[in-house]
């Protein structure tokens, strides 16, 4: 992959995210658009459903404004991080078809636990932790941990 190529990248990513959010938005904009129709019907089965319905793009735009606000917390801390030289480089071993070495993984996040444990309010360790637990498979556990990354970063 060329230089050029490579700056590139970041930008085709938020461009991607971008539109994304941009066609989910316009989705949610007219469902919620047919929730209020339902409200507008004064039959009690239309109006429940409308009030149902329209549950679900209050939802989708709380989902939206809470991804969009982690994702900015996110390169904020990868900033400083790399400001500092202390942001972790993804240097696991891996098979040939790209997946990493599960041995590895687990040595890396046994060091980030080791570094919460030892630090359990430094933002930085949770960071790291969050991507040790991404190279372990555990995604759902690596979103908790950048979120407390995250909570912690503001507070400091």
């Amino acid at each position: 992959m060329t230089s050029t190529l490579r700056s590139r990248l970041p930008h085709a990513s938020l461009i991607g995210a971008v539109a994304l959010t941009a066609l989910l938005g316009l989705y949610l904009w007219l469902v919620a658009d047919r929730a209020v129709a339902l409200l507008g019907t004064a039959e009690p089965v239309g109006i429940v459903l409308g009030a149902g319905v329209l549950l679900l793009p209050l939802l989708g735009v709380w989902s939206i404004v809470r991804e969009w606000r982690l994702a900015v917390d996110v390169q904020r801390m990868a900033d400083e991080l790399a400001a500092v030289g202390a942001l972790q480089v993804d240097d696991l071993p891996r098979s040939p078809g790209g997946r990493i070495d599960r041995a590895a993984a687990g040595a890396q996040f046994e060091t980030s636990r080791a570094e919460i444990e030892a630090a359990p309010e430094d933002w930085g360790s949770w960071y790291r932790l969050a991507f040790a637990y991404d190279a372990a498979g555990d995604r759902r556990r690596a979103r908790e941990s950048l979120r407390t990354a995250s909570r912690l970063h503001r507070a400091a």
